[in-house]
C-alpha cells in the first residue's frame, strides 16, 4: 500500500545554528497538528548544526546537506523541491513555533482555498530565548493589516517588505506556478518571492503571535542592518521591481495603481503598462526606484514602435526621456559636486590661515 503523504511540509535552511536548531525541530515536533514532514538542508555549516540535527530521531525528518554554503535560497530550493506535502510551512532554524501554529494555519487554508499563504505575527526573542524587550527595526513592521492582493502590491513597490519570511505556510501548487526563490538575490528574496506570489494570488494574515522570532546580537540575522546589506538592498530592490513589469493589463494597473491611474488619462494600452510602472518608480524620491524607472524606460525606447505608441498615447519620446536622465540625479553627481567645492573652500582658507602672518602661523610662531 503506497504511503501518504503529509499533508505539510515544514522546509527549514539550517546554517551555523547549533545552538538553537534543535529547540526549532522540537516545537515542530510539539505541534498540535502531526501530519507534517521535515525536510532541511543545511547549507554548508562549518560548526555541529548537521550534527545536531542528525541527533533528533524521527521518521519525518528527511535532512540533506550542502558541502559548501550555497546561499539560503538554493537550501529552500532544495527542500521545496523534494517537499511531498500540500502546504509549504518556510521556517528559519533559530526561530521557535508556537504550540499550535500549523494547526492554526492549515485550517485557515483548508477554509479558504482562494488563498494562496498564509502569514502571522510574530513575538521578538532575543538570544536566549526570553522576551524582546528594546525598541528594534522588527518591533512593529510585522503587525500589519490584511489587505487585498492589488493593496499588497501597491504597498510593497513604495515600501518596501513588512512580511515576516519565518511565518508563511504556502500552498505547494502556488510554486508551481511563480516559481521558486531567485538564486541571485541574498538580501530580498523574500520580497522578490512575495511580490510574485501577489501578482497571482491573495495572501492573509492572522493576527496572532504564533512564531518567536529571534533577535541575534552584533546583527548576526541574515536580514540586519549592516552597511553590506544596505548596499546589496539598494541593488536588489530595483531588481524587486521588474516584476511589476509584468502586470498584466491596464485594469490590473489600475487597481494596484490606483493614484497613478487617476493622474492620467492615457492609461489605455496593455502593451505600455512598462512606461505606467516607470511613471510611477519616478514618482518615488529613492534611488533604486528612480534607476529602475530610468533603465525600464531606455529599454523601452529600442523598439520603434513602441516609441510610436507612446508617442501618440502619451506624447512622449526619446527628447523626453533625455529630460528624464538630466533630472533624476540617481549618482548625486550634484551632491558631490557641492561636496567636493565644499573641501575646496576650506582647504583655501586653511592655507590662508597657514600663510605667513595668518592666524595659525602666528599662533605657531608665538609659543614657539
Amino acid at each position: 500500500m503506497k504511503k501518504k503523504n503529509p499533508k505539510v511540509s515544514v522546509v527549514i535552511s539550517a546554517y551555523n545554528h547549533e545552538q538553537y536548531v534543535g529547540e526549532a525541530i522540537q516545537s515542530i515536533l510539539d505541534q498540535t497538528f502531526q501530519d507534517f514532514e521535515i525536510v532541511i538542508t543545511d547549507n554548508g555549516s562549518t560548526d555541529n548544526t548537521f550534527e545536531e540535527i542528525k541527533k533528533i530521531k524521527d521518521p519525518r525528518i528527511r535532512l540533506y546537506r550542502f558541502r559548501d554554503n550555497q546561499g539560503a535560497c538554493a537550501a529552500y530550493n532544495n527542500c521545496k523541491e523534494r517537499s511531498k506535502g500540500k502546504y509549504i510551512l518556510i521556517f528559519n532554524s533559530d526561530d521557535i513555533l508556537l504550540p499550535n501554529k500549523i494547526e492554526v494555519q492549515t485550517n485557515f487554508l483548508d477554509q479558504n482555498p482562494e488563498i494562496g499563504a498564509v502569514f502571522t505575527y510574530v513575538q521578538l526573542i532575543d538570544e536566549d530565548g526570553n522576551e524582546y524587550n528594546k525598541k528594534h527595526h522588527y518591533t512593529d513592521i510585522f503587525n500589519q493589516p490584511n489587505r487585498t492582493r492589488y493593496e499588497w502590491l501597491n504597498y510593497l513597490f513604495f515600501n518596501g517588505n513588512c512580511l515576516c519570511a519565518s511565518t508563511p505556510m504556502v500552498r505547494k501548487k502556488c510554486f508551481s506556478v511563480i516559481g521558486l526563490n531567485d538564486l541571485r538575490l541574498a538580501q530580498l528574496p523574500d520580497l522578490e518571492l512575495w511580490t510574485r506570489l501577489l501578482l497571482n494570488y491573495d495572501i492573509h494574515i492572522i493576527q496572532e503571535k504564533l512564531i518567536k522570532f529571534r533577535i541575534r546580537t552584533e546583527n548576526k540575522n541574515v536580514s540586519a542592518d549592516t552597511p553590506e546589506s544596505r548596499v546589496r538592498s539598494m541593488y536588489e530592490f530595483s531588481q524587486v521591481l521588474a516584476n511589476f513589469l509584468t502586470i498584466k493589463n491596464v485594469e490590473e494597473f489600475g487597481k494596484i495603481f490606483p493614484e497613478e491611474a487617476k493622474k492620467h488619462d492615457d492609461i489605455t494600452n496593455d502593451e505600455l503598462i512598462p512606461f505606467y510602472v516607470a511613471r510611477a518608480a519616478l514618482s518615488v524620491e529613492h534611488v533604486f526606484h528612480q534607476k529602475f524607472g530610468l533603465d525600464t524606460l531606455f529599454e523601452m525606447l529600442k523598439n520603434k514602435n513602441i516609441v510610436k505608441k507612446l508617442e501618440k498615447v502619451c506624447n512622449f519620446n526619446y527628447v523626453s526621456f533625455i529630460r528624464l536622465t538630466g533630472k533624476h540625479d540617481i549618482y548625486n553627481v550634484n551632491q558631490i559636486l557641492n561636496q567636493d567645492e565644499y573641501i575646496r573652500m576650506l582647504e583655501k582658507k586653511v592655507g590662508e590661515l597657514e600663510k605667513p602672518g595668518g592666524l595659525i602661523r602666528s599662533l605657531i610662531n608665538k609659543h614657539a
